[in-house]
This record gives C-alpha cells, structure tokens and sequence, in this order.
C-alpha cells in the first residue's frame, strides 16, 4: 500500500483529502504544518508528498519543500504543491523550490485521485 503524506493547516481540508485517498486503497500520513512534514517525511517515507503552500510558521509549504528536495533521504519523494494561487508566477514559484507538480485549489475528488495517480504511475 503506497503512503501518502498530506500537509495543510486547514484540518477540513486534510480530513476530506484523507478520506477521498483512503477510499482508494492508500496509507495517509497527515501534518498540520511545514515543520512536521519534514519530520514525518524522513521518519515515515512516503511515497508522494501532497502539500499546501500557505501555512503558518518557519516552515511554508514552499520552503518545506526546499528542505525536503536538499535533503538526500527525502529527495526523491514526488511532492505536488496545492494552492489557490492560480497564477504563472506562483505556479513556477512553486515548481523553481523543487515542486514536482502543482494542483489547484478548489478540487473535485476525482481530479485529486486522478493527479495521485499520474504522480505515482
């Protein structure tokens, strides 16, 4: 069963991704902001990473996701960046920290199940 760790500060939106990936026969890993993914990452690792840019503390998506792709244990791991920022700047923002591919919010569940999958072959 391939893990997957989620990251976003807005517990709904974590419980309702947990639920929609749990359906499909994936192990979820969960994490409330940027500084307990990178722990969790290297601890538990998965096999893909879905995180929200926007949280609060040190550790943004974004710069977790730096931490994560510099780090030898973890840089492999494919991560998505989820956002509401819809903008070619801050898609390629996103992507330019190490971003394995972006996804936007809001999301219908079949698009989420669809991009795990082309993400994880």
């Amino acid at each position: 069963m391939k893990k997957i760790l989620i990251v976003d500060d807005q517990k709904e939106l974590l419980n309702l991704i947990e639920a929609t990936l749990s359906m499909e026969d994936y192990h979820i890993l969960k994490a409330t902001n940027g500084k307990q993914a990178i722990d969790i990452a290297r601890t538990e690792k998965p096999d893909m990473i879905i995180m929200d840019i926007m949280m609060p503390g040190k550790f943004d998506g974004l710069e977790a996701t730096r931490v994560l792709k510099n780090d030898p244990q973890t840089s492999s791991c494919p991560i998505v960046l989820l956002s509401a920022k819809t903008q070619m700047n801050d898609i390629k923002g996103g992507l330019a920290a190490g971003a394995d591919d972006y996804f936007t919010k809001p999301f219908s569940p079949l698009e989420l199940i669809k991009k795990v999958e082309e993400v994880l072959g």
